[in-house]
């Protein structure tokens, strides 16, 4: 998992060349996903429960790149829904200010989507993918690390390191330092996201800007510290639907509405460590989960 995963750059512009010379469709749903593992298997979660619901066949288009493809996607109806979360829709598209208030952010979202854009975002399939600074487990024993207010104790003798978004985002680094008083040994290390945490668990820095979801996580002694000033807003995962999708396929509602709040943070967890580090293949991941919770039926 990774930073980028909320709202990556334009960095794929042929994802959306091919979006945009797909042939019409009248009578296929088209499922999309950003282009990293948790938000394709959220994809294939959506897309086969839809298969068993309405029996009728599903086309992935996964891995689009960030949210600006995704949103030229399903505005454009190339595909008929993607997993978008809250936070980024509240920051990135819509342009507001940050908010911890989870049922607020979801109301905000849901109702400027529907009056700007003419997107249904329904509710909650029930996680917050959130930012998350992470420790080595050994050090937040050590120094007696909880949360990120604890960190600004330590802070000048640490070393940082983010990814670039992180550094430039709204509710990135510049607002986080700025609300936790955070001054460090030095300059935040830029990294590719891909080695983040490789880094921390090299020695080479000593905490990293994660997402509360990441599987490897749970693969090592790895500890995330409480946002004890509820910095960072809330990133709930939710379906966003063209409202057309529902008219061509009736029960299409009906069979999203049965995913909200199906997926625990630990469940989401558990998942991407399976896609990531075990590399399951995310349709056997997905199918699992739906048995799991008796939605495969």
């Amino acid at each position: 998992m990774c930073i980028a995963r909320r709202f990556a750059p334009v960095v794929a512009v042929a994802a959306l060349l091919c979006a945009g010379c797909s042939p019409p469709r009248d009578n296929q749903i088209v499922i999309g996903s950003k282009n990293f593992s948790e938000s394709a298997l959220l994809g294939e979660i959506l897309a086969q429960h839809m298969e068993s619901k309405l029996h009728k066949s599903v086309e992935r288009r996964f891995y689009l790149a960030g949210t600006f493809i995704c949103q030229q996607a399903i505005l454009s109806g190339r595909i008929d829904a993607y997993v978008e979360y809250t936070g980024t829709a509240l920051t990135a598209v819509l342009k507001d200010p940050s908010n911890s208030n989870s049922a607020a952010v979801f109301t905000r979202v849901r109702d400027e989507y529907q009056q700007r854009f003419h997107l249904d975002v329904l509710p909650s399939l029930g996680f917050n993918n959130t930012f998350a600074l992470v420790v080595r487990g050994d050090d937040a024993r050590k120094y007696n690390l909880k949360t990120i207010s604890d960190l600004a104790r330590v802070a000048p003798q640490w070393r940082p390191g983010f990814g670039y978004e992180f550094m430039e985002r709204p509710d990135g680094y510049p607002g986080l330092a700025s609300t936790y008083g955070l001054r460090f040994q030095s300059s935040p290390r830029v990294l590719d996201l891909g080695l983040l945490y490789r880094a921390m668990l090299d020695n080479q820095v000593d905490v990293v800007a994660g997402n509360s979801t990441d599987g490897i996580l749970s693969a090592n002694d790895l500890v995330i510290l409480q946002d004890d000033k509820h910095y960072f807003p809330a990133y709930d995962a939710v379906p966003v639907v063209r409202p057309d999708t529902f008219t061509r396929f009736p029960g299409a509602r009906e069979a999203l509405i049965e995913l909200a709040n199906t997926i625990t943070d630990t469940e989401m967890q558990k998942m991407n460590y399976e896609a990531d580090v075990q590399h399951r293949d995310i349709s056997d991941i997905a199918r699992d989960f739906l048995q799991s919770k008796g939605l495969d039926k």
